[in-house]
């Protein structure tokens, strides 16, 4: 063989050695800096407002690894997001709502699983059992939870409760106990509004899912929004019995059922910040302090408005948090989706947006020194702490379903004695609709 032929050999040899290594190379995941970071695609529902400190959450990763984000934001990402899967043009990263389209886009094959995407020791060690659960789909993690809010908030002024002699109720019995002491001192203990234009109700609705989750637990909670038990379940009823207990007592509320049904749910937020006090307390979720803030600039929060927990029911499920909150998934395996969704499991990536304010996040190892005051700090902490959080219930089920509850607080406060024919019509409506 001549000295070119062997050369020519070795050469063509060397030529597919290389090309081998690079297309195996190719086929797995670089180590992040020793491949350019590239653009990662994200879908959400966040608008104004929302867009802008996230942009900030993400500029932090922009400058460390030279990539770029790119975001989408819409109104109804669930029919958009399946129209892109779909047509084979998911976006990289998607931020959804609930947990509920996580569970069906999990099941159809649709997301990318972060077992080994994430540091799940970490991942561990930074969010409670509860949050890894409900963003696990057949054993394997599917979602991070970044964004939280509470709803098991009750809000008062202490300098009022302190001037009474009032305590802060731990359960729903001291809590009755302490609304009948107040009636007798000659204040209505509770101020309640569910006018919402055409979604009047859906404040009534936060008292049942609260109530419900703090008498029967989880698992009955959970029954129920899938439709696994009726809404003319004992359960149900006693929810909407001990909202009652509140609603339609005698001297409770000013103005009675009337008035409930009249008075905007934030309109309703300042009978207990008022001088006098109309009312010593009002249950809606940690977003009520924009409007007590809003509507009393002078009062100073913790002195003059805070809140406390929702009482238990049942001492087996006390703690037990209500709420929303938003889980990034990832649609796309990339190196830029991996590295990007690497950067939002941490904790300092949401500092910026914690600091700013309108932000709580269910990552235990944020420092809740960074929250603009004490009380967002303490609505934090709700979040972290508990050992059972779930979703509103009303927002996880179908819209007709959700139509009808809210119509079934407004005939409740109508005419409560007819509760039975109620929960009945609103499982007929249930049946159909979990049925399609």
């Amino acid at each position: 063989m001549s000295w070119l032929k062997r050369t020519s050999i070795l050469a063509l040899t060397l030529a597919l050695l290389v090309t081998f290594v690079a297309c195996a190379a190719d086929d797995t995941e670089p180590v992040d800096g020793e491949e350019p970071i590239g653009t990662v695609s994200v879908m959400g529902v966040w608008g104004a407002g929302e867009i802008e400190p996230f942009e900030e959450v993400v500029a932090a990763w922009e400058a460390d690894t030279g990539g770029t984000m790119e975001f989408e934001g819409t109104r109804d990402l669930s029919a958009i997001l399946r129209a892109r899967v779909s047509g084979g043009n998911p976006p990289d990263l998607a931020i959804l709502p609930n947990p509920a389209l996580l569970q069906d886009f999990a099941g159809a094959g649709d997301l990318i699983a972060l077992d080994d995407v994430l540091d799940m020791g970490a991942l561990g060690d930074d969010y409670a059992d509860t949050w890894i659960d409900l963003g696990t789909v057949d054993g394997d993690l599917y979602g991070v939870f970044i964004k939280a809010a509470t709803k098991s908030t009750v809000w008062y002024n202490p300098a009022n409760f302190n001037a009474a002699g009032y305590e802060i109720p731990e359960s729903w019995d001291d809590m009755i106990a302490l609304s009948d002491q107040m009636v007798a001192d000659g204040t209505a203990p509770w101020s309640i509004g569910i006018e919402s234009g055409g979604a009047t109700g859906w404040p009534g609705t936060d008292w049942i899912q609260e109530i419900l989750l703090a008498e029967s637990g989880p698992d009955v909670y959970d029954q129920w929004v899938a439709h696994e038990i009726s809404w003319t379940d004992p359960a149900i009823k006693s929810a909407f019995e001990k909202f009652g207990e509140v609603a339609l007592a005698e001297g409770y509320v000013p103005g009675g059922a009337d008035a409930i049904l009249a008075t905007p749910f934030q309109d309703a937020s300042y009978l207990p910040f008022q001088d006098p006090p109309q009312a010593h307390m009002y249950f809606l979720g940690a977003f009520t302090q924009g409007f007590i803030a809003g509507q009393f600039p002078d009062l100073v929060p913790e002195d003059d408005y805070d809140f406390f927990k929702f009482p238990y029911v049942d001492a087996a499920y006390m703690g037990a948090v209500t709420g929303g909150a938003d889980v990034v998934v990832m649609l796309n395996d990339t190196p830029s989706a991996r590295s990007l969704m690497r950067h939002l499991a941490t904790a300092d990536a949401w500092e910026s947006w914690a600091a700013a304010g309108g932000y709580s996040s269910p990552n235990r190892s944020l420092d809740v020194s960074v929250y603009p005051d004490a009380l967002a700090a303490k609505a934090a902490e709700q979040l972290t702490e508990s050992a059972i959080f779930r979703f509103d219930a009303d927002d996880l089920m179908p819209s007709e379903v959700q139509n009808a509850y809210f119509a079934g607080i407004i005939d409740y406060l109508q005419q409560p004695d007819r509760l039975d024919a109620i929960l009945g019509e609103i499982e007929a409506v249930a049946a159909e609709a979990y049925a399609q």
